[in-house]
């Protein structure tokens, strides 16, 4: 298993009220979100590779004391995160399992522990409990993702997307090859995850409910002051 961990964006929604790339913010602890997430894999013993572009040097020196591997997206202010992730193309080899997650997004260890003993050949993590209120939807049948979307009519929605997926050995050349057939053509203002999506009819793209346990990814302040929360509520309850 390794992990590719998009970092490059400018975070524009919360860029107003933070000076910070969003996965650097502390999370309560005295630790940034994405040092954090990095323990966390490195603990499983899982390489990790990080994109980064917007304020690249920030991360240089939050993550110097952990082994990671950078690349860098030149272009973060006129592409999105498929474009991050050819850039990290050379990072992504046949006969290995794959993590791919946006570098905003919280998780107790635990819902990490359930995508990697996933067996699926892909396993998007979601969220059942949230379809009133949220960032970005699924509509699944049999728990494989058949229809995505931001504007998704409340009645079709059946989970919240999480921000992260595993994909496996069977299926990660497959994805490599058409993620850069899209950049190839010119597709490059769109998110990784439309590769999986582009796939929907041809293969299972399985779910994974993060329930019952926390996650929340960071793309306002209170999602932000959320996480803080929790995180302090948990060093509470250790004492």
């Amino acid at each position: 298993m390794r992990a590719i961990l998009l970092a490059a964006g400018v975070g524009s929604r919360i860029s107003r009220e933070v000076d910070k790339p969003k996965s650097l913010l502390d999370i309560g602890t005295g630790e940034a979100l994405i040092h954090y997430t990095v323990r966390m894999l490195l603990r499983h013993r899982i390489p990790v590779s990080i994109v980064v572009g917007y304020n690249k040097q920030l991360f240089f020196e939050a993550l110097k004391d952990l082994e990671v591997t950078f690349y860098e997206n030149p272009f973060y202010r006129v592409s999105n995160s498929i474009a991050s992730l050819w850039f990290a193309r050379e990072a992504i080899v046949p006969g290995e399992d794959y993590l791919f997650a946006n570098a905003d997004v919280y998780l107790e260890e635990e819902i990490l522990e359930k995508l990697l003993s996933a067996r699926d050949s892909v396993s998007m993590l979601a969220d059942y409990r949230r379809v009133l209120e949220g960032d970005y939807f699924f509509h699944c049948e049999n728990g494989l993702v058949k229809g995505y979307g931001k504007d998704m009519p409340v009645e079709l929605r059946t989970c919240e997307y999480v921000g992260a997926a595993r994909v496996s050995r069977d299926y990660i050349e497959t994805f490599k090859r058409d993620m850069e057939a899209m950049v190839d053509a010119e597709e490059y203002n769109t998110w990784w995850e439309t590769v999986l999506y582009g796939h929907c009819d041809q293969v299972d793209i399985h779910t994974l409910d993060a329930a019952p346990y926390f996650w929340s990814e960071i793309d306002y302040i209170e999602d932000y002051e959320r996480i803080v929360e929790f995180v302090k509520g948990k060093a509470c309850e250790k004492i």
